[in-house]
C-alpha cells in the first residue's frame, strides 16, 4: 500500500534532514532520488555532501532532474523513495520549457502523484515554501515562487500526510 509523504518548510528549516531521518526508519530499500544538477562548483560541492551524508549501504541513487514521475514509476524494487527536492524540479522545468505555466505545472505534479499513489511503498517529497517572504521583485521570480505554490498545493491536497519544517522542528499539517 502507498504512502505520500510531503515534507515543506523554508531554506535550512531541517526538511531534507527529517525526510531522510523517516525514510531510514522504515524497513527496507531506498532510493534517493535527486532532482538536482550540478551546475557550478558550489552546487557540486552541496551535492557531495548530501551524498556522504546518506550511507551507501543503506540508500541507492538515482539523479534525475526532469523525469521523476517516470523514475518513481521505474523503481518498484524500493520499499522507499525519497525526492528531494521538487524546488529544484519545477526549477528544471522552467529551464527546459520557458513558457510553462501553472496549469502546466499542476498536470506534471499529478503526474507524479499518480506515480508515488501507484507505488507499492512510500514516497517522501521534499519541497521549499518559497511564498512566506516578500514578493519577489522581478517577474521571473514571482513566477518561479507561483510555479513552486502551485505544485506543492498539487501534491499537498493528495499526499496523506504532510510536514512543515520550522528552526528543525516538525510540525504535522496533515495526517
Amino acid at each position: 500500500m502507498s504512502h505520500v509523504l510531503l515534507v515543506t518548510g523554508g531554506c535550512r528549516s531541517g526538511k531534507s534532514g527529517y525526510a531522510q531521518q523517516r525514510a531510514q526508519k522504515l524497513s527496507g530499500t531506498r532510493v534517493f532520488l535527486a532532482t538536482c544538477p550540478e551546475v557550478d562548483e558550489e552546487m557540486a560541492q552541496r551535492i557531495q555532501r548530501h551524498r556522504q551524508q546518506r550511507d551507501s549501504a543503506v540508500w541507492q541513487t538515482i539523479e534525475e532532474p526532469l523525469a521523476v514521475a517516470e523514475a518513481i514509476s521505474k523503481a518498484r524494487q524500493y520499499d522507499t523513495i525519497l525526492v528531494d527536492c521538487l524546488t529544484l524540479w519545477v526549477n528544471n522545468l522552467m529551464f527546459q520549457e520557458p513558457a510553462i505555466d501553472e496549469d502546466q505545472v499542476a498536470a506534471k505534479s499529478m503526474e507524479l502523484v499518480t506515480a508515488a499513489k501507484a507505488h507499492p511503498g512510500t514516497v517522501i517529497f521534499v519541497t521549499n515554501e518559497v511564498g512566506l517572504g516578500i514578493v519577489p521583485e522581478n517577474a521571473l521570480a514571482r513566477r518561479y515562487r507561483d510555479l513552486i505554490g502551485r505544485c506543492n498545493q498539487t501534491i499537498g491536497r493528495s499526499a496523506d500526510e504532510v510536514v512543515f519544517m520550522c528552526c528543525g522542528l516538525p510540525l504535522t499539517i496533515k495526517g
